[in-house]
């Protein structure tokens, strides 16, 4: 007879991806195509950029729905959710900049200071900011809050170099790909904390994604290359679901090995 107490603990599956190239690659082009996708329901379809966050963040709130009910991670179903919360955190900062008048300066602070209470609070509450023990819905609540005041950040922080200090689509994006490596030397070369090191990449892809995307679909004379949004995100969406498949078809499950490190 099996003893209650020598019974091994379910295993806890990781509801988040693990940190691979892969996931950097598809991280870029979500956040690329939430640029253009932006643009494109907001001026190309005449939808207007109320009506646009509208309809955005309810498709959002049904992503994170769906994302809420998993109990692992599952890749077209976490994917969707980024690419979405990508699009309505572009939006975000649209609306506070074009609406309320608010100037990018005074959002990049805001979102920086908003991130920085998350990361007290997540950090406070759960001992840990890893994306490795993402296990409870209450981690993953602060996680994907993190990662919405990212992609808000990275937004008003490229439309801010790019467009407000007239540094061009082209050089804002050779800018972040400078700091992304910076980062990434860092962390290999100088050993850095690997949680700090991934957030200040996610940050920072989030306007190296949109420096890119502009500078594909905005035309000549705005400092783009003309290729239009349309194209644009069509393109990146059609590269994303095919990484996606990618990754649904090399999933391997991460999981916790004991119930102590549901809490680490």
């Amino acid at each position: 007879m099996t003893m209650t107490g020598s019974r091994k603990p379910p295993e806890i599956a990781n509801r988040v991806p693990r940190v691979t190239p892969d996931f950097w690659l598809i991280k870029l082009l979500a956040v690329t195509m939430g640029e253009t996708g932006a643009d494109y329901l907001a001026v190309n379809m005449g939808l207007g950029l109320t009506m646009t966050s509208v309809i955005m963040a309810a498709l959002l709130g049904l992503a994170i729905w769906f994302q809420f009910a998993q109990r692992r991670y599952v890749p077209s179903v976490y994917w969707t959710a980024v690419v979405l919360i990508s699009v309505v955190g572009t939006l975000v900062t649209d609306n506070l900049t074009d609406n309320f008048n608010v100037p990018l300066e005074a959002s990049t602070i805001g979102f920086t200071i908003a991130l920085a209470v998350t990361f007290a609070i997540w950090r406070a509450r759960e001992g840990t900011l890893s994306i490795h023990t993402i296990f409870t819905a209450r981690r993953e609540a602060f996680y994907w809050l993190a990662i919405l005041f990212t992609f808000a950040l990275g937004t008003a922080v490229g439309d801010l170099i790019a467009e407000t200090f007239d540094v061009g689509y082209l050089l804002t994006g050779l800018l972040f790909t400078a700091v992304i490596g910076i980062i990434a030397a860092g962390y290999f070369l100088l050993h850095m904390n690997a949680i700090l090191c991934f957030w200040l990449a996610y940050i920072f892809t989030r306007p190296l994604g949109a420096s890119l995307g502009d500078l594909l679909s905005q035309p000549g004379e705005y400092g783009g290359l003309g290729f239009g949004t349309i194209y644009t995100s069509l393109l990146f969406l059609v590269l994303i679901i095919a990484t996606v498949g990618y990754m649904t078809m090399n999933y391997k499950p991460e999981t916790a090995p004991d119930q102590k490190s549901h809490w680490a």
